[in-house]
Protein backbone atom coordinates (compact mmCIF):
# COMPACT_ATOMS: atom_id res chain seq x y z
CA UNK A 1 0.00 0.00 0.00
CA UNK A 2 0.54 3.84 -0.25
CA UNK A 3 0.10 6.61 2.13
CA UNK A 4 -1.49 9.55 -0.24
CA UNK A 5 0.63 12.89 0.10
CA UNK A 6 -3.24 14.38 0.10
CA UNK A 7 -3.95 12.41 3.25
CA UNK A 8 -0.75 13.68 5.12
CA UNK A 9 -0.84 16.81 4.39
CA UNK A 10 -4.48 17.12 5.43
CA UNK A 11 -3.51 15.36 8.82
CA UNK A 12 -0.62 18.34 8.90
CA UNK A 13 -3.24 20.73 8.86
CA UNK A 14 -5.01 19.74 12.18
CA UNK A 15 -1.51 20.51 13.86
CA UNK A 16 0.15 23.23 11.65
CA UNK A 17 -1.08 25.84 14.29
CA UNK A 18 0.90 24.45 17.26
CA UNK A 19 3.25 23.34 14.81
CA UNK A 20 4.18 27.27 14.25
CA UNK A 21 4.20 28.18 17.40
CA UNK A 22 6.69 25.96 18.82
CA UNK A 23 9.16 26.21 16.33
CA UNK A 24 8.39 30.07 16.17
CA UNK A 25 9.88 29.62 19.87
CA UNK A 26 12.35 27.38 18.89
CA UNK A 27 14.41 29.25 16.17
CA UNK A 28 13.96 32.73 17.73
CA UNK A 29 17.42 33.04 18.77
CA UNK A 30 18.66 30.47 15.59
CA UNK A 31 21.21 32.84 13.00
CA UNK A 32 21.86 29.85 10.41
CA UNK A 33 17.68 28.83 10.42
CA UNK A 34 17.84 28.26 6.93
CA UNK A 35 21.20 26.20 6.32
CA UNK A 36 20.31 24.47 9.59
CA UNK A 37 16.97 23.36 7.51
CA UNK A 38 18.08 22.55 4.61
CA UNK A 39 20.86 20.22 5.47
CA UNK A 40 17.95 18.57 7.73
CA UNK A 41 15.73 18.04 4.91
CA UNK A 42 18.96 16.57 2.71
CA UNK A 43 20.05 14.50 5.33
CA UNK A 44 18.50 11.09 4.48
CA UNK A 45 18.94 7.64 6.67
CA UNK A 46 18.84 4.11 4.50
CA UNK A 47 16.68 1.36 5.57
CA UNK A 48 18.08 -2.51 5.37
CA UNK A 49 15.75 -4.84 3.76
CA UNK A 50 16.11 -7.12 6.77
CA UNK A 51 14.37 -4.76 9.10
CA UNK A 52 10.80 -4.26 7.82
CA UNK A 53 9.98 -7.80 9.56
CA UNK A 54 9.90 -8.55 13.60
CA UNK A 55 13.04 -9.78 14.86
CA UNK A 56 14.36 -12.18 17.46
CA UNK A 57 16.66 -13.63 19.58
CA UNK A 58 18.08 -17.26 20.08
CA UNK A 59 14.75 -18.11 22.25
CA UNK A 60 12.24 -17.19 20.26
CA UNK A 61 10.36 -14.89 17.73
CA UNK A 62 7.01 -13.43 17.84
CA UNK A 63 6.22 -11.77 14.21
CA UNK A 64 3.31 -9.43 14.04
CA UNK A 65 0.69 -9.15 10.86
CA UNK A 66 0.94 -7.41 7.83
CA UNK A 67 4.94 -8.40 7.60
CA UNK A 68 6.46 -7.77 4.09
CA UNK A 69 6.59 -11.71 2.26
CA UNK A 70 8.65 -10.61 -0.42
CA UNK A 71 11.51 -7.97 -1.88
CA UNK A 72 8.61 -6.17 -3.51
CA UNK A 73 6.72 -5.49 -0.46
CA UNK A 74 9.82 -4.64 1.72
CA UNK A 75 10.23 -2.00 -0.59
CA UNK A 76 6.41 -0.82 -0.58
CA UNK A 77 7.17 -0.83 3.30
CA UNK A 78 10.60 2.05 2.87
CA UNK A 79 8.72 3.43 0.47
CA UNK A 80 6.08 4.39 3.47
CA UNK A 81 8.21 4.93 5.89
CA UNK A 82 9.69 7.75 3.18
CA UNK A 83 6.28 9.03 2.44
CA UNK A 84 6.04 9.77 6.02
CA UNK A 85 9.39 11.12 6.90
CA UNK A 86 10.96 12.23 4.16
CA UNK A 87 14.11 11.07 5.48
CA UNK A 88 14.39 7.53 4.28
CA UNK A 89 14.55 7.71 0.30
CA UNK A 90 17.31 4.50 0.59
CA UNK A 91 17.01 0.82 0.92
CA UNK A 92 19.78 -1.58 1.84
CA UNK A 93 19.61 -4.91 0.54
CA UNK A 94 21.00 -8.36 2.00
CA UNK A 95 21.89 -10.85 -0.16
CA UNK A 96 20.75 -14.03 -0.22
CA UNK A 97 18.17 -12.71 1.90
CA UNK A 98 17.02 -10.93 -0.59
CA UNK A 99 17.92 -11.44 -3.93
CA UNK A 100 16.54 -9.41 -6.67
CA UNK A 101 15.46 -11.96 -8.73
CA UNK A 102 14.46 -9.75 -11.88
CA UNK A 103 16.57 -6.37 -10.63
CA UNK A 104 14.93 -3.96 -13.44
CA UNK A 105 11.64 -4.23 -12.11
CA UNK A 106 13.10 -3.85 -8.38
CA UNK A 107 14.83 -1.11 -9.45
CA UNK A 108 11.56 0.64 -11.18
CA UNK A 109 9.64 -0.32 -8.03
CA UNK A 110 12.19 1.85 -6.20
CA UNK A 111 12.21 4.74 -8.19
CA UNK A 112 8.45 4.79 -8.66
CA UNK A 113 8.64 5.54 -4.11
CA UNK A 114 11.15 7.54 -4.74
CA UNK A 115 14.07 5.26 -3.47
CA UNK A 116 17.59 3.86 -4.26
CA UNK A 117 19.37 1.35 -3.35
CA UNK A 118 22.28 1.70 -0.89
CA UNK A 119 24.81 -0.69 0.60
CA UNK A 120 24.21 -4.11 -0.62
CA UNK A 121 25.43 -6.87 2.21
CA UNK A 122 26.55 -10.23 1.74
CA UNK A 123 26.22 -12.90 4.43
CA UNK A 124 28.66 -15.42 5.11
CA UNK A 125 27.88 -16.15 8.78
CA UNK A 126 25.20 -18.50 7.51
CA UNK A 127 25.16 -21.74 4.99
CA UNK A 128 22.38 -21.52 3.05
CA UNK A 129 20.17 -24.14 1.40
CA UNK A 130 22.67 -25.95 -1.46
CA UNK A 131 25.86 -24.47 0.23
CA UNK A 132 28.26 -27.22 -1.04
CA UNK A 133 30.92 -25.95 1.71
CA UNK A 134 30.43 -24.73 5.46
CA UNK A 135 31.15 -21.57 7.31
CA UNK A 136 30.99 -23.43 10.51
CA UNK A 137 34.74 -22.34 11.03
CA UNK A 138 34.82 -19.01 9.42
CA UNK A 139 34.42 -18.00 6.02
CA UNK A 140 37.20 -15.62 4.63
CA UNK A 141 39.61 -16.59 7.28
CA UNK A 142 38.85 -20.15 6.84
CA UNK A 143 41.88 -22.75 6.92
CA UNK A 144 40.74 -24.43 3.93
CA UNK A 145 41.54 -22.26 1.07
CA UNK A 146 38.52 -24.18 -0.64
CA UNK A 147 35.81 -22.13 1.65
CA UNK A 148 37.72 -18.67 1.23
CA UNK A 149 37.05 -19.34 -2.46
CA UNK A 150 33.11 -19.84 -1.87
CA UNK A 151 33.01 -16.84 0.32
CA UNK A 152 34.82 -14.53 -2.41
CA UNK A 153 32.88 -16.13 -4.98
CA UNK A 154 29.74 -14.74 -3.00
CA UNK A 155 30.86 -11.05 -2.26
CA UNK A 156 31.76 -10.86 -5.92
CA UNK A 157 28.00 -11.91 -6.52
CA UNK A 158 26.47 -9.71 -4.05
CA UNK A 159 28.45 -6.96 -6.09
CA UNK A 160 27.15 -8.30 -9.57
CA UNK A 161 23.72 -7.61 -8.37
CA UNK A 162 24.43 -4.24 -6.41
CA UNK A 163 25.51 -3.20 -10.40
CA UNK A 164 22.50 -4.19 -11.36
CA UNK A 165 20.53 -1.96 -9.14
CA UNK A 166 22.70 0.67 -8.95
CA UNK A 167 24.05 0.47 -5.82
CA UNK A 168 27.95 1.95 -4.79
CA UNK A 169 29.17 -0.22 -1.98
CA UNK A 170 29.52 -3.69 -0.84
CA UNK A 171 29.18 -3.82 3.16
CA UNK A 172 31.21 -6.67 4.94
CA UNK A 173 30.34 -8.09 8.47
CA UNK A 174 32.08 -11.65 9.19
CA UNK A 175 31.23 -13.79 11.84
CA UNK A 176 35.17 -15.43 11.94
CA UNK A 177 36.61 -15.99 14.96
CA UNK A 178 36.98 -18.97 17.90
CA UNK A 179 35.60 -19.94 21.37
CA UNK A 180 38.62 -21.50 22.71
CA UNK A 181 42.02 -20.57 22.79
CA UNK A 182 44.42 -22.56 20.83
CA UNK A 183 41.14 -23.11 18.35
CA UNK A 184 42.80 -20.44 16.01
CA UNK A 185 46.32 -19.25 14.46
CA UNK A 186 45.17 -15.36 15.02
CA UNK A 187 47.85 -14.21 12.39
CA UNK A 188 47.19 -16.80 9.63
CA UNK A 189 43.43 -15.94 10.02
CA UNK A 190 43.98 -12.24 9.74
CA UNK A 191 45.87 -13.07 6.76
CA UNK A 192 43.64 -15.31 5.42
CA UNK A 193 41.00 -12.67 5.61
CA UNK A 194 43.10 -9.88 3.81
CA UNK A 195 43.67 -12.45 0.96
CA UNK A 196 40.32 -12.90 0.80
CA UNK A 197 39.28 -9.36 0.84
CA UNK A 198 41.97 -8.19 -1.79
CA UNK A 199 40.60 -10.89 -4.36
CA UNK A 200 37.39 -9.08 -3.73
CA UNK A 201 38.40 -5.75 -3.59
CA UNK A 202 40.04 -6.34 -7.32
CA UNK A 203 36.26 -7.18 -8.63
CA UNK A 204 34.91 -3.75 -7.13
CA UNK A 205 33.60 -1.26 -9.81
CA UNK A 206 36.18 1.88 -10.45
CA UNK A 207 33.21 3.71 -8.40
CA UNK A 208 32.70 1.54 -5.69
CA UNK A 209 33.56 1.16 -1.88
CA UNK A 210 33.55 -1.46 0.37
CA UNK A 211 32.64 -1.08 4.12
CA UNK A 212 34.28 -3.06 6.65
CA UNK A 213 32.58 -3.97 9.25
CA UNK A 214 34.07 -4.98 12.60
CA UNK A 215 32.57 -6.71 16.11
CA UNK A 216 34.36 -8.08 19.46
CA UNK A 217 32.24 -10.32 20.04
CA UNK A 218 29.08 -13.11 19.03
CA UNK A 219 28.68 -15.26 17.96
CA UNK A 220 32.48 -16.45 18.53
CA UNK A 221 33.26 -15.35 22.37
CA UNK A 222 36.91 -15.74 22.38
CA UNK A 223 38.09 -14.33 19.58
CA UNK A 224 37.02 -12.33 16.45
CA UNK A 225 39.44 -12.04 13.25
CA UNK A 226 38.03 -8.32 12.71
CA UNK A 227 37.70 -7.13 16.69
CA UNK A 228 37.59 -3.91 16.54
CA UNK A 229 38.03 -0.80 14.40
CA UNK A 230 42.43 -0.86 14.44
CA UNK A 231 41.77 -4.13 12.65
CA UNK A 232 39.51 -2.92 10.24
CA UNK A 233 41.64 0.11 9.64
CA UNK A 234 44.31 -1.95 9.18
CA UNK A 235 42.70 -4.24 6.20
CA UNK A 236 40.80 -0.93 4.77
CA UNK A 237 44.62 0.67 4.40
CA UNK A 238 45.97 -2.20 3.10
CA UNK A 239 43.63 -2.41 0.75
CA UNK A 240 43.02 1.01 -0.67
CA UNK A 241 41.36 3.73 -1.11
CA UNK A 242 37.86 2.29 -2.21
CA UNK A 243 38.46 0.59 1.66
CA UNK A 244 36.90 2.09 4.60
CA UNK A 245 35.80 0.72 7.72
CA UNK A 246 32.24 0.89 8.68
CA UNK A 247 30.96 1.78 12.48
CA UNK A 248 28.20 -0.07 13.76
CA UNK A 249 27.29 1.56 16.92
CA UNK A 250 26.65 -2.06 18.89
CA UNK A 251 29.87 -3.54 18.01
CA UNK A 252 31.81 -1.90 21.24
CA UNK A 253 32.54 -3.38 24.26
CA UNK A 254 30.63 -1.00 27.19
CA UNK A 255 31.96 1.95 28.20
CA UNK A 256 34.12 2.31 24.56
CA UNK A 257 34.45 5.97 23.62
CA UNK A 258 32.65 5.58 20.29
CA UNK A 259 32.63 9.19 19.12
CA UNK A 260 36.67 9.43 19.17
CA UNK A 261 37.07 6.43 17.31
CA UNK A 262 34.78 8.19 14.66
CA UNK A 263 36.30 11.25 14.32
CA UNK A 264 39.97 9.58 14.22
CA UNK A 265 38.75 7.33 11.34
CA UNK A 266 36.76 10.65 10.07
CA UNK A 267 40.39 12.67 10.24
CA UNK A 268 41.82 9.68 8.11
CA UNK A 269 39.20 9.70 5.76
CA UNK A 270 38.71 5.90 6.38
CA UNK A 271 35.11 6.15 7.63
CA UNK A 272 32.75 4.76 5.69
CA UNK A 273 29.75 5.29 7.65
CA UNK A 274 27.33 3.54 10.15
CA UNK A 275 25.04 1.51 11.62
CA UNK A 276 22.67 3.12 13.83
CA UNK A 277 21.14 1.19 16.73
CA UNK A 278 21.50 1.71 20.49
CA UNK A 279 22.23 -0.92 23.38
CA UNK A 280 22.09 -1.27 27.15
CA UNK A 281 24.63 -4.72 27.48
CA UNK A 282 25.63 -6.06 23.95
CA UNK A 283 24.98 -5.71 20.60
CA UNK A 284 21.38 -5.37 21.06
CA UNK A 285 19.99 -3.84 18.10
CA UNK A 286 17.68 -1.66 20.33
CA UNK A 287 16.03 1.74 18.67
CA UNK A 288 18.50 4.14 17.99
CA UNK A 289 18.57 7.15 20.77
CA UNK A 290 16.40 4.76 23.50
CA UNK A 291 19.33 3.88 25.98
CA UNK A 292 21.80 6.88 25.24
CA UNK A 293 20.91 9.65 23.35
CA UNK A 294 23.74 11.83 24.51
CA UNK A 295 26.31 9.59 23.21
CA UNK A 296 24.32 9.52 19.60
CA UNK A 297 24.87 13.67 19.94
CA UNK A 298 27.98 13.36 20.79
CA UNK A 299 28.71 11.44 18.08
CA UNK A 300 27.37 13.65 15.96
CA UNK A 301 28.91 16.91 17.19
CA UNK A 302 32.36 14.88 16.21
CA UNK A 303 30.84 14.15 12.88
CA UNK A 304 29.54 17.33 12.05
CA UNK A 305 32.99 19.12 13.08
CA UNK A 306 35.37 16.60 11.54
CA UNK A 307 33.34 16.44 7.96
CA UNK A 308 33.19 20.16 8.25
CA UNK A 309 36.85 20.50 8.27
CA UNK A 310 37.33 18.40 5.68
CA UNK A 311 34.65 20.35 3.23
CA UNK A 312 32.51 17.18 3.02
CA UNK A 313 28.93 16.89 2.16
CA UNK A 314 27.19 15.83 5.21
CA UNK A 315 23.78 14.00 3.63
CA UNK A 316 26.16 11.81 0.68
CA UNK A 317 29.76 11.75 1.53
CA UNK A 318 29.54 8.87 3.68
CA UNK A 319 26.91 6.07 4.28
CA UNK A 320 23.97 6.75 7.13
CA UNK A 321 21.55 3.00 7.47
CA UNK A 322 19.81 1.49 10.98
CA UNK A 323 20.45 -2.02 11.60
CA UNK A 324 18.21 -2.56 14.74
CA UNK A 325 16.08 -5.35 15.59
CA UNK A 326 12.73 -4.58 16.33
CA UNK A 327 11.65 -7.93 18.42
CA UNK A 328 7.94 -5.84 20.36
CA UNK A 329 7.36 -2.84 18.31
CA UNK A 330 5.87 -2.20 14.99
CA UNK A 331 9.23 -2.81 12.88
CA UNK A 332 7.92 0.70 11.03
CA UNK A 333 7.11 2.68 14.13
CA UNK A 334 10.99 1.57 15.82
CA UNK A 335 12.55 2.44 11.88
CA UNK A 336 10.34 6.09 12.22
CA UNK A 337 11.91 6.37 15.63
CA UNK A 338 15.15 5.55 15.00
CA UNK A 339 14.88 7.91 12.15
CA UNK A 340 13.36 10.57 14.30
CA UNK A 341 16.67 9.91 17.29
CA UNK A 342 19.40 10.34 14.40
CA UNK A 343 18.14 13.45 13.09
CA UNK A 344 17.68 14.93 16.79
CA UNK A 345 21.10 14.01 17.19
CA UNK A 346 22.69 15.77 14.32
CA UNK A 347 20.20 18.84 14.08
CA UNK A 348 21.29 19.32 17.90
CA UNK A 349 25.34 19.00 16.66
CA UNK A 350 24.51 21.72 13.91
CA UNK A 351 23.60 23.92 16.86
CA UNK A 352 27.17 23.63 18.72
CA UNK A 353 28.71 26.96 19.12
CA UNK A 354 31.98 25.71 17.45
CA UNK A 355 33.86 29.33 18.04
CA UNK A 356 33.09 29.42 21.58
CA UNK A 357 33.90 25.44 22.14
CA UNK A 358 37.25 25.83 20.22
CA UNK A 359 38.06 28.84 23.00
CA UNK A 360 37.32 26.94 25.41
CA UNK A 361 39.35 23.88 24.71
CA UNK A 362 42.30 26.62 23.97
CA UNK A 363 41.71 27.85 27.18
CA UNK A 364 41.63 24.39 28.67
CA UNK A 365 37.69 25.75 30.16
CA UNK A 366 36.72 22.84 31.12
CA UNK A 367 33.34 23.80 32.38
CA UNK A 368 32.80 26.05 29.92
CA UNK A 369 32.83 23.51 27.16
CA UNK A 370 30.88 20.86 29.12
CA UNK A 371 28.46 23.69 29.24
CA UNK A 372 28.32 24.98 25.58
CA UNK A 373 28.32 20.87 24.34
CA UNK A 374 24.94 20.54 26.79
CA UNK A 375 23.45 24.21 25.92
CA UNK A 376 23.19 22.73 22.04
CA UNK A 377 21.94 18.90 23.80
CA UNK A 378 19.40 20.21 25.81
CA UNK A 379 17.70 21.91 23.48
CA UNK A 380 14.14 21.19 22.06
CA UNK A 381 15.02 20.51 18.16
CA UNK A 382 11.82 18.93 17.22
CA UNK A 383 10.36 21.35 16.21
CA UNK A 384 13.34 21.94 13.62
CA UNK A 385 12.92 18.25 12.17
CA UNK A 386 9.05 18.66 12.28
CA UNK A 387 9.42 21.77 10.07
CA UNK A 388 12.14 20.02 7.69
CA UNK A 389 9.76 17.28 7.24
CA UNK A 390 6.65 19.72 6.30
CA UNK A 391 8.83 21.46 3.94
CA UNK A 392 10.17 17.69 1.96
CA UNK A 393 6.21 16.98 1.89
CA UNK A 394 6.60 14.48 4.67
CA UNK A 395 4.26 14.66 8.16
CA UNK A 396 4.59 16.47 10.86
CA UNK A 397 4.14 13.29 13.21
CA UNK A 398 5.25 10.19 11.18
CA UNK A 399 4.09 7.91 13.37
CA UNK A 400 0.78 9.92 14.80
CA UNK A 401 -0.01 9.81 11.31
CA UNK A 402 1.15 5.69 10.72
CA UNK A 403 -1.38 5.39 13.61
CA UNK A 404 -4.19 7.44 12.75
CA UNK A 405 -4.29 6.24 8.91
CA UNK A 406 -4.49 2.57 10.46
CA UNK A 407 -1.78 1.76 7.91
CA UNK A 408 -0.68 -1.75 10.15
CA UNK A 409 -4.01 -2.77 10.22
CA UNK A 410 -4.31 -1.88 6.12
CA UNK A 411 -1.05 -4.25 6.09
CA UNK A 412 -2.59 -7.02 7.43
CA UNK A 413 -5.45 -7.42 5.43
CA UNK A 414 -3.42 -7.42 2.21
CA UNK A 415 -1.31 -9.60 3.72
CA UNK A 416 -2.40 -11.65 6.31
CA UNK A 417 -1.85 -11.72 10.39
CA UNK A 418 0.33 -14.58 9.89
CA UNK A 419 3.30 -13.34 7.87
CA UNK A 420 6.69 -13.65 8.47
CA UNK A 421 9.17 -11.28 6.56
CA UNK A 422 11.33 -13.23 4.51
CA UNK A 423 15.20 -13.39 5.66
CA UNK A 424 14.60 -13.68 9.41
Amino acid sequence: MQVEKHSIEELNQQHIKDHRRRFEFAVADLADLDEVLQKLVAFNIAIPSWALGTGGTRFGRFSGGGEPRSLEEKIEDVGLIHALNRSSNSISLHIPWDIPEHPDSIKTLASQLGLHFDAVNSNTFQDQPGQKLSYKFGSLHHVDKAVRKQAIAHNIEVIKYGVQLGSKALSVWLSDGSNFPGQLNFRKAFQNTLESLQEIYEALPDDWKVWIEYKPFEPNFYSTTIGDWGQSYLLASKLGNKAATLVDLGHHLQGCNIEQIVSLLLMEGKLAGFHFNDSKYGDDDLTVGSINPYQLFLIFKELVEGMDARGMNHATDIGWMIDASHNVKDPIEDLLQSVQAIKIAYAQALLVDKAALEAAQNNNDVALAQEILQQAYRTDVRPLIAEASLRAGGALDPIGVFRKLNVREQLVKERGSKTVATGL
